[in-house]
């Protein structure tokens, strides 16, 4: 089976034995994000390729050298980097997250949720690498899955409540995904924060059963996650990271704690989204 990804403007990728054997078309022309980091202002399958194969060389993304220990942030306000922050302060005790070759993991330790997910696009399908399996276990983390690693939120919160845990935050990438962790909480008498990832291209009807269900999501290139959240809290205007609840809101101010550079703070209707500055087109 081989590893799928999807990156950059949602380009389905297919990864084998270390190699990219197929690169799809970009749903996205444009990412403020992409154009910032990487001065790529036309995005094609050609630089797609560009940009996994880096990851590939640079981090052994797919591979047994997989680096998984990390501490440097892509961007400020990501998924990883906020809950890195939320573990180092207490506000979380673990997390539930997608990793390339190990599938579910659950982990408590921030340099390892970063490491994992400090790169992470949107994970479709993997399979297991023994060396990534067994450097998640040595730094501290737990694979849900080993013989088939399988991509299983739910799974994973489950086993995380097996293991004692209570403050969890957990990646999602659907609506029925982030319902079923929800109705897991009140089963479960857990104190759950739900991130939702990857919404490029997402239905209006998928949109508002996520932001029911989640108390932050990072909005991509989508549209109707534009239209429909009425955030709280917005970090960034490009591609803003919406906090939707309290919990979500209290988890932003952790990671905001840990930002070196300065930070503003302001009040404002919100969402905030300068045209311009907006991936094109949007899904």
């Amino acid at each position: 089976m081989p590893h799928i990804m999807e990156l950059v403007g949602k380009t389905r990728v297919v990864i084998k034995d270390g190699k990219v054997v197929e690169i799809g078309i970009p749903e996205v022309e444009w990412c403020p994000l992409f154009a910032k980091v990487r001065g790529v202002n036309n995005i094609t399958p050609e630089e797609v390729k560009k940009n996994i194969e880096l990851r590939i060389r640079d981090l052994g993304m797919f591979t047994a050298r997989r680096q998984l220990l990390g501490l440097d942030t892509y961007v400020a306000f990501g998924a990883s980097e906020i809950m890195m922050s939320g573990l180092r302060s207490g506000f979380l005790e673990t997390t539930v997250t997608a990793c390339d070759g190990a599938g579910t993991v659950i982990t408590s330790n921030p340099a390892l949720v970063q490491g994992i997910g400090g790169r992470m696009s949107g994970l479709i399908e993997t399979e297991p690498i023994e060396g990534i399996i067994n450097g998640i276990q040595k730094f501290g983390g737990t694979v849900l899955d080993t013989t088939t690693a399988a991509i299983d939120p739910a799974g994973g919160v489950r086993k995380a409540a097996e293991l004692g845990y209570k403050k969890i935050a957990v990646t999602v990438a659907d609506s029925k995904t982030a319902k079923k962790v929800k109705e897991l909480e009140a089963e479960l008498g857990l104190d759950l924060t739900v991130i939702a990832v990857h919404v490029t291209g997402i239905s209006r009807e998928e949109a508002q059963g996520l932001l029911e269900n989640s108390d932050l999501v990072i909005s991509c290139a989508s549209k109707h996650i534009r239209e429909l959240a009425k955030p709280l809290v917005q970090v960034a205007a490009a591609i803003p990271l919406f906090a939707l609840t309290q919990k979500g809101k209290e988890l932003v101010i952790e990671r905001a704690k840990d930002i070196k550079s300065p930070v503003l703070i302001n009040t404002a209707e919100l969402p905030v989204l300068p045209e311009h500055k907006q991936p094109r087109e949007l899904k």
